[in-house]
């Protein structure tokens, strides 16, 4: 099963400031770890700049309208994310304990499993 894991966004990772290289170190060898598991292909995990640098369009039929960042509940958005296969819910959710704090300070990480072709049969 693929799911998508979610490194919830804080008032931190909202701000532009870059991790700290020993975070970035830690960060880099959990990425490793999942990548020799066969857990994580390279490259499919990644970190998000501020929802300052981004936008939004919101659809209301015909009509888009683009909005803007920074985006208000900082705990509702992304700060980043990764794309595992793993075997079951109860494996990601063992990964996730593996992995170092994405965050200076207290932070979630969100697993969702994805839609595959044959659940939309």
């Amino acid at each position: 099963m693929r799911v998508m894991v979610i490194v919830k966004a804080t008032e931190d990772s909202e701000r532009p400031l870059l991790p700290t290289a020993v975070a970035l170190a830690e960060m880099g060898a959990f990425n490793q770890r999942l990548i020799d598991a066969g857990i994580m292909p390279p490259g499919t995990g990644m970190g998000l700049k501020p929802s300052s640098e981004g936008k939004r369009v919101a659809f209301d039929g015909a009509d888009r309208t683009v909005i803007d960042g920074p985006f208000a509940a900082t705990r509702e958005l992304v700060a980043g994310f990764w794309v595992w296969t793993v075997k079951d819910m109860e494996e990601a959710v063992a990964w996730v304990k593996r992995c170092p704090n994405p965050m200076p300070g207290p932070s979630e990480i969100e697993i969702r499993p994805v839609y595959e072709l044959e659940d939309l049969r």
